[in-house]
């Protein structure tokens, strides 16, 4: 299902900032969601319901946990129709692996394939016979042929088009996936790379218990989803590039591989996120964005940036993640705001996340060019793209806003 919210017209501004010649950009946004959208007040009745648990204690806990994520809304694939015909995915420690690969495989190239659709026809550089590259990012999933095959049939791209999957990158998976496609797209001449990321937290549901406190966690804050990007160099003049990919860092911080740790069993993907998370990054993440920073530098820009002159797409992990970086930065109110807006609307879904914050980065580009005058507007140019994974894995990308101070047409 499309969002209704944004459209094609969003990826088609004129936009007055020139791309760096070489460097890739994102051409295209597009996202696509399951069919079920919960409401966060009514998450805990539902679980509780559906995994037949009635323990108080746990039932409180979880209560407050749906409270604290500040998560309104999200989309995900399970469903009573699902439970009615695999009623084993609500049972206690029964083998049931199987089952959740036949949903979850089916279910994130469908969405996969409706983001990447979504993608290409907002984007005016040309149709899926022009795609030349294919980067395909899910932690959700397990087979061979590998999903990037499977998306590639489903949209019928050519079978000479050059493929590249990422597996079980969790969070930090679509900006990885901006980093591969920046890669591709900058050492291949004319390319166009198709980036599609797809994720359902089904192959991870499973009822709660007192000895796994952490389950509750991903019940109140994860999603599901897809989001797609379309990214190329050298844009033509029907294009209308949105970001400039300048320069990209990975970074995993030694002995912390326990932090966020997901293992497949016969029971699906048990998932634990340790509570220190929030505070390795905040400890790390500032030599890490000043490391990316300095890119620009190095490269010949001019003038000395701040925090503050710079935009901010954070994969919003969860709010103490936002709350910890702001507070180490010293940001201004509102620099966090579009990521804030996707936890608010989506949740965490994992990879995608970061796909849902830059659209909604557009969007408010978008209106502010609409709704200021040209010398009233204060878009910031310059920023940086991240997303934190298993290892614990920074990733980064410092970007330029290619619509700030767009004239609409």
């Amino acid at each position: 299902m499309v969002r209704p919210d944004l459209d094609s017209t969003m990826m088609k501004q004129a936009s007055s900032m020139v791309p760096t010649p070489g460097k890739a950009t994102i051409l295209a946004l597009g996202h696509a969601f399951p069919q079920q959208l919960v409401m966060q007040d009514y998450v805990v009745d539902g679980f509780m319901r559906n995994t037949k648990c009635d323990d108080p204690e746990l039932k409180e806990k979880l209560t407050r946990l749906c409270q604290t994520t500040t998560v309104k809304t999200r989309y995900v694939v399970m469903s009573e129709e699902i439970l009615k015909n695999y009623p084993e995915l609500a049972e206690e420690g029964l083998p049931t692996m199987k089952q959740r690969l036949e949903i979850a495989n089916k279910a994130v190239t469908q969405m996969a394939a409706e983001a990447s659709l979504a993608c290409v026809q907002s984007w005016g550089g040309g149709g899926l016979s022009s795609i030349t590259h294919l980067v395909y990012v899910s932690s959700s999933e397990a087979r061979f042929p590998g999903g990037d095959l499977h998306l590639a049939r489903a949209l019928g791209l050519s079978p000479d088009v050059r493929r590249v999957m990422l597996a079980f990158t969790g969070c930090s998976g679509g900006v990885a996936g901006l980093r591969v496609a920046k890669g591709l797209a900058e050492s291949s001449p004319g390319a166009r790379v198709l980036l599609a990321t797809s994720e359902t937290t089904i192959v991870g549901f499973r009822p709660p218990s007192p000895d796994r406190p952490y389950d509750l966690v991903g019940v109140a804050l994860f999603g599901d989803g897809a989001g797609a990007a379309v990214v190329g160099a050298d844009p033509t003049p029907l294009e209308r590039p949105l970001f400039e990919l300048h320069a990209a860092l990975q970074r995993f911080l030694p002995d912390t591989d326990e932090t966020i740790v997901g293992r497949l069993t016969e029971e699906g993907i048990k998932f634990q996120l340790g509570r220190e998370l929030p505070h390795l990054i905040e400890a790390n993440v500032e030599d890490f964005c000043k490391k990316l920073m300095k890119e620009r530098e190095d490269d010949g820009g001019q003038g000395t940036m701040t925090y503050d002159d710079m935009f901010w797409a954070v994969h919003p992990g969860g709010p103490a993640i936002l709350t910890k970086m702001e507070g180490r930065l010293g940001l201004d109110a509102g620099k966090l705001r579009a990521s804030r807006s996707a936890l608010r609307d989506f949740g965490n879904a994992s990879s995608n996340t970061i796909v849902y914050v830059l659209e909604n980065m557009v969007e408010e580009t978008r209106k502010r060019n609409e709704g200021a005058a040209a010398e009233d507007r204060d878009d910031c140019e310059w920023g940086l793209i991240l997303a934190f994974g298993p290892g614990i894995t920074f990733e980064g990308i410092l970007a330029r806003n290619l619509q700030a101070r767009a004239q609409i047409n």
